[in-house]
């Protein structure tokens, strides 16, 4: 008899060999052996039998008798299971205090901070630097909503557009109704364009999981309060980008195909 796959990638999970279950297991369907017993029904050749045998006595899993010839036991699933457990959160315990008290001292030295889920990013020249990254680093997917496109911005980027388009990846994007329309038609040979009056803010969504929204206009750091500057957050978060999208798909459904859309 064997047990199932399951159970054996289970106590392989738990750092057992393939000569370990095998013997542990012979032991379990037998009750009792000799070493050269369990050498035969288990498979395990007779020169590793001593060394798999006394690896698992050592990690809780057999005992043994003081007769002549010598007799194995298998301690019960449950029992060993539990000794393991604890041996591993020793083990886990002792090396995460190794791991601290020496790393932490040489991270803490280099005045680093741990890097935010979402970052704030103000400026046109600063968005249009993380815009053009998240556009370049896309493999698969590019999602662009854009209340109001400026003629020089769409030149900038359309050479990155074509680009990626003619490497298979799939773009969609959605402009304001009020766009130029020879821009739309500039676009609309790399993606897919609609429409949608209204629009505000915007954003730019790179493989469900870099994600850029624009908030709009907000106090710049500047010490003239009554100065304003263009604000938008980003993000390399699936979760944020998940929802940004959905968003985006909501607008898309209500907004008007490209009338002019030319490939």
């Amino acid at each position: 008899m064997e047990i199932s796959d399951k159970a054996k990638k289970s106590m392989e999970s738990l750092g057992l060999t393939n000569y370990e279950i095998r013997v542990y297991t012979s032991l379990l369907f037998a009750g009792s052996n000799t070493a050269s017993e369990i050498s035969k029904k288990s498979g395990v050749p007779y020169s590793k039998i001593y060394d798999v045998l006394n690896s698992l006595y050592v990690r809780g899993w057999i005992y043994s008798d003081n007769q002549r010839p010598q007799n194995f036991f298998p301690k019960s699933p449950s029992n060993a299971v539990e000794a393991m457990m604890i041996e591993m959160e020793n083990n886990l315990r002792s090396n995460k205090n190794i791991i601290i008290n020496e790393l932490m001292p040489i991270y803490e030295k280099t005045g680093l901070k741990e890097k935010p889920d979402i970052w704030v990013v103000s400026g046109l020249y600063n968005i249009a630097i993380k815009v053009t990254e998240i556009i370049q680093s896309t493999k698969e997917e590019l999602l662009i909503a854009i209340p109001k496109i400026p003629e020089n911005v769409v030149r900038s980027i359309q050479p990155i557009l074509r680009d990626l388009f003619d490497k298979g990846v799939k773009i969609t994007i959605l402009a304001s109704d009020e766009t130029n329309g020879e821009t739309v038609k500039a676009m609309s040979r790399v993606a897919d364009v609609r429409l949608k009056d209204n629009m505000f803010g915007g954003g730019v969504i790179g493989d469900s999981k870099h994600v850029l929204i624009l908030l709009g206009e907000g106090k710049a750091e500047a010490s003239n309060n009554s100065s304003y500057d263009t604000i938008a957050i980003w993000a390399e978060h699936t979760g944020l980008a998940s929802f940004a999208k959905d968003y985006f798909q909501y607008l898309w459904q209500d907004a008007r195909s490209n009338p002019s859309k030319t490939l």
